[in-house]
């Protein structure tokens, strides 16, 4: 086994060179080739660990480090197949997105290089068991993330993007750094098996917090998540989709691992991460809903998954801490499966998306429409994407969300009215989530797809390319299977649960193999239901066949002569809602007030855009007043040589001084 993990770095070297050395028109096959060759090696061990088998080697870091342990469990492998998935599926559709693109040889050669750096260090993320080592793997995939976001750096917005992913990952690196410090100054060792002998003897509640704030500024939790809605945006679709899909599930693999150390206060930690989750969720799907930006709009329904997984992470500490074990099941293996079913989903949508700005090249739905007639292929991948994402069978993101919806039920008939009450919220909060998913859906694909086009685009539009096509019919056949064959997933997160915490072995209660029996029922009937669309569909091609057929203009409400400006647009179609929630989704305008006397006014321009409201009231706020305090300083560096001789000749004294007196030695 030891000889597939150090295939793994040497096929990534390989590719490195390679793709410094051949043509342009090959680095993308180069690339794609590595990054199915080191899927293939990594979920060869995945899977194995998955059948039961720890996958673990030691190497010696010497003094200064110690072992460092080298581990594939089952949480790991789950995250590293879904890894591997998704990686796979980017790197073919970017390939075909690229093409469109005139991009220079350096260019396409530093983001492939990149790419396959990417997938690794994710990949070894989820392998790497000691707190430095696991570091230096995060920050590689940070900066290589950071250096794919930034590919169009002819573009200012882009390079801004960038630095805010940087910096906040960078906060994100402090953060675990203190956490895997002050693990090292209690126990002396920076391997995870030291978080079980400080659970074991100290508070819970600080070092989990801590590790919280890193993790929670990978995964989006707010306020921790202005990151997304620029960077998302700014990098191309196959990296949004891959961002999106996994980078932030990076961040529920750190609390899923920290998590399974812990060893009391389940219930504080449980109902704050809940409490967070919910107002996560909220929050970004009510963003979702007001921008027009539909790139922008998907990196906030990131964050409002993200809120969903955290509730399905609380249910499970819960679970934990009143020792119901249903709970604990339904919880955590909710939020597991939902963890796959966003990277499926997610990525889909944002591939479509970016076939959509690919050949339209605006992000902006407001001057879009119609599209269904030029891309049918590329809309009914995004609807089908849509009603996933909304948690409508007969598709996956029903399964994941019916079990967390089922943990809270199960959490209504706790003892304790502080919990029944908090699961009732929650509740009710999540169905708050769902419905405005289902309006952020519905605005979006009705206002790109539906009706005609509200602007004259500069680009002809047309379906993309196959190899755009194929790997997002590839990931509807994998979220098919989630949704018709339920039972195999949750048995495999069902055997990942009962060893994930390292208190004690958690038996699978026979309460969550009836659920299992439930959702096998309900995807039958799903099945059924896409056979009957299948047979209808059938039919009505068999009948069509030979026929002529006519296509006419869209139905225009009875006009005579129907124009673009009378459809409803994004804007006007989530107006109400941006109203109703206007102390939280800050709305800036730009337009000219009619004058007194304006009677037959002339031709007025209006223009509006949503802020983000942590960003607006909170960091903008902090960087200013840091900035202020900054400029203070300024005088230090004035550009003049004499004051930099005279700072040396300051620094040498001030140690020559502090040496007589053996202050330093």
């Amino acid at each position: 086994m030891v000889e597939l993990i150090n295939l793994s770095w040497i096929i990534a070297l390989l590719a490195i060179i390679v793709l410094l050395l051949v043509p342009t028109n090959i680095k993308a096959p180069v690339a794609a080739f590595a990054v199915v060759a080191n899927a293939i090696t990594t979920s060869w061990l995945a899977i194995a660990a998955l059948s039961g088998q720890l996958i673990s080697f030691t190497f010696d870091g010497g003094i200064s480090m110690g072992d460092i342990v080298i581990r594939i469990d089952e949480l790991s492998a789950w995250f590293i197949l879904i890894i591997n998935f998704t990686c796979v599926t980017g790197v073919f559709y970017g390939s075909g997105y690229l093409k469109a693109y005139d991009n220079p040889a350096k260019k396409l050669s530093l983001h492939w290089i990149l790419y396959v750096l990417f997938q690794l260090s994710m990949v070894w993320v989820c392998m790497i068991q000691h707190g430095l080592v696991f570091l230096i793997a995060w920050e590689i995939m940070s900066l290589s993330s950071m250096m794919l976001v930034i590919f169009d750096a002819n573009n200012p917005k882009t390079i801004k993007a960038g630095i805010n992913y940087l910096v906040q990952m960078h906060i994100s690196v402090v953060f675990l750094t203190i956490g895997f410090v002050w693990l090292y100054f209690q126990t002396g060792s920076f391997s995870f098996d030291a978080f079980v002998h400080y659970f074991g003897a100290n508070s819970n509640i600080w070092l989990f917090l801590v590790f919280f704030v890193g993790f929670g500024l990978k995964a989006g939790f707010i306020p921790l998540h202005s990151w997304l809605p620029h960077a998302h945006p700014a990098a191309p679709s196959h990296v949004s989709g891959v961002m999106s899909g996994v980078i932030v599930k990076l961040g529920i693999y750190g609390l899923f691992r920290v998590a399974s150390y812990l060893k009391s206060d389940y219930l504080v930690l449980g109902e704050i991460l809940i409490i967070v989750s919910v107002l996560t969720g909220l929050y970004g799907i009510i963003n979702a809903a007001v921008h027009r930006d539909f790139k922008r709009m998907l990196a906030y329904c990131t964050i409002e998954n993200i809120g969903i997984i955290g509730i399905g992470m609380g249910i499970g500490l819960i679970g934990l801490g009143n020792n119901v074990p249903i709970l604990y099941y339904l919880g955590f293996g909710g939020a597991l499966l939902h963890v796959l079913n966003h990277s499926l989903f997610k990525s889909l949508l944002f591939y479509s998306a970016g076939s959509v700005y690919q050949q339209t090249h605006t992000r902006d739905m407001e001057k879009l429409g119609g599209l269904i007639k030029s891309m049918p292929r590329t809309a009914v991948l995004f609807l089908i994407g849509a009603i996933a994402i909304g948690g409508i069978p007969p598709f996956n993101g029903f399964i994941s969300e019916f079990l967390i919806y089922s943990g809270l039920i199960e959490g209504i008939k706790l003892q304790s009215m502080t919990q029944i009450i908090l699961m009732l919220l929650t509740f009710a909060g999540l169905s708050i989530i769902g419905g405005l998913s289902i309006l952020t859906f519905t605005k979006t694909f009705g206002t790109i797809f539906l009706g005609t086009q509200r602007q004259e685009l500069h680009h002809k539009h047309h379906e993309v390319s196959r190899i755009m096509l194929i790997p997002q019919y590839v990931i509807i056949v994998m979220m098919m299977s989630v949704a018709i064959f339920p039972q195999v997933y949750l048995q495999v997160i069902g055997n990942l649960l009962s060893g994930l915490t390292k208190s004690a072995v958690i038996p699978m209660p026979e309460e969550f193999a009836g659920y299992i029996s439930i959702m096998r029922s309900i995807s039958l009937y799903s099945l059924l239901f896409i056979g009957v669309i299948v047979v209808f569909w059938g039919i009505r091609t068999l009948t069509m066949r030979g026929r002529n057929q006519v296509v006419g203009a869209t139905w225009g409400c009875g006009y005579t002569a129907p124009t673009s400006r009378i459809q409803y647009t994004g804007k006007s179609f989530s107006k109400s809602l941006s109203k109703m929630f206007n102390f939280l989704v800050i709305e800036r305008k730009q337009y000219e007030e009619l004058k007194p006397g304006e009677i037959f006014p002339g031709d007025k321009k209006y223009t509006s855009h949503y802020h983000d409201f942590f960003e607006l009231r909170v960091i903008r706020v902090v960087t200013n007043q840091l900035v202020y305090a900054a400029n203070y300083f300024k005088f230090i560096q004035n550009g003049r040589i004499q004051s930099y001789v005279l700072y040396g000749i300051i620094f040498i004294l001030s140690i020559f001084i502090l040496t007589v007196f053996n202050i330093i030695l």
